[in-house]
């Protein structure tokens, strides 16, 4: 196909600073891993055009609550600081505006079900590489190409349930159950930006682009820690701990005066100045929770005298005395109560502008900070600016 010339396409200076200021990202995903990988990229300085085809991305859809007639608050929480570019790639035009534009992208994003690139010609091995090789091309699937379930769909519950994370979420009474965030998706987005930076830094070193390949099913294998190497230790196949945990049995949820808390105690040094802040130092003298190993063969009768000798007092002023010892403490907080905690704003976790609210920036850098970018973009805003030829061409 011949592609159309468009020289001004990538002249954005919305983003001029950024540890990946100037590299340009046209991104073909959507939902939630591929949408987040190139957010994080635009956060710290990427040009990112998002293609959408003439439904848009599902996220656009997935309200209430809408941020505007089209807009789920949903979208908004993925796809901050890029340009929007309406197409149809199943046309011959529309494919050929994608190769214009590779013209000059550093990175591609996409997470068509695999094979799907290659139907439209666009395939990395086949042709993409060879035209454009200084090219990242990243692409994310629920299980890649290869192997048994190559090929096939996938998304973040599935995989949670086939990878084994529900067997471990959970307790006797629910059975099991996924979190309650798409886990899988947002670490597979973290995976493929990892992917990408390190392709970025080697581009530099080998002079030319490569292929992340980043799927849900790996990334949910990958997150069995530590349940995957305890059962090729021992041969027994973990069960649903709920909110305990299964080597420490002092890591865990527990009931005080005026609601609940999680209790972080790693070594028995912290158990027993615990033991003395609550005044039951007669646990720490305990043969039954003298050590780790004593404490998880008697755990439900040290969880039962915990959650009686917290009932006096409160969760936040218990946590706050418990931190200052040097014992890791949480009140179980609800959304609003995190997200208004003064250390939340005091770490930049929350954007509140005018046009746009969102969560703050996680990976923070000293000499090239990122910051969120333009708001998320309306269904092909930009593709009239994206779309502008050169009268000369």
């Amino acid at each position: 196909m011949n592609a159309p010339h468009y020289p001004h396409a990538w002249l954005d200076s919305t983003h001029a600073t950024g540890s990946v200021a100037g590299v340009r990202v046209l991104d073909l995903s959507r939902v939630v891993a591929g949408p987040l990988c190139s957010q994080m990229l635009a956060d710290h300085g990427a040009d990112v055009i998002k293609v959408e085809s003439r439904l848009g991305d599902e996220t656009r859809h997935l309200g209430p609550p809408f941020i505007e007639p089209g807009q789920a608050a949903y979208f908004s929480a993925l796809n901050r600081g890029k340009r929007s570019l309406e197409l149809d790639l199943s046309k011959d035009d529309d494919r050929a505006v994608i190769e214009a534009l590779l013209m000059q992208a550093d990175v591609l994003i996409e997470n068509f079900v695999p094979g799907t690139m290659e139907k439209w010609g666009l395939g990395y091995n086949e042709y993409l590489s060879k035209k454009f090789p200084q090219l990242i091309y990243c692409g994310i699937s629920g299980f890649g190409a290869t192997g048994p379930l190559g090929g096939m769909p996938g998304y973040d519950a599935v995989l949670q349930a086939m990878c084994g994370l529900m067997s471990i979420n959970g307790d006797a009474q629910s059975g099991p159950m996924r979190t309650g965030i798409p886990i899988v998706d947002i670490v597979t987005g973290y995976n493929a930006f990892a992917g990408i930076t390190m392709a970025l830094l080697a581009r530099a070193r080998i002079g030319h682009g490569q292929r992340v390949d980043a799927t849900l099913f790996d990334t949910a294998l990958s997150l069995l820690i530590p349940h995957a190497v305890n059962w090729m230790a021992s041969g027994k196949t973990p069960g649903l701990w709920g909110n305990g945990h299964p080597n420490i049995p002092t890591y865990n949820r527990f009931d005080v005066g005026d609601g609940q808390m999680f209790l972080g105690i790693l070594n028995d040094a912290q158990f027993v100045k615990f033991c003395k802040k609550i005044g039951r130092i007669d646990l720490a003298t305990d043969e039954r929770f003298q050590t780790n190993v004593s404490r998880i063969e008697h755990r439900d009768i040290l969880h039962k005298q915990i959650d009686e000798a917290l009932k006096p007092f409160t969760r936040a002023e218990l946590c706050a005395s418990l931190m200052e010892i040097g014992i890791p403490a949480g009140p179980v907080h609800n959304v609003a109560e995190a997200l208004g905690q003064a250390h939340t704003a005091a770490r930049d976790m929350l954007v509140t502008r005018s046009d746009y609210r969102g969560l703050g920036i996680p990976i923070k850098l000293s000499a090239t900070p990122g910051q969120a970018g333009r708001k998320p973009p309306k269904l092909g805003e930009h593709g009239p600016d994206i779309l502008k030829r050169d009268s000369s061409s």
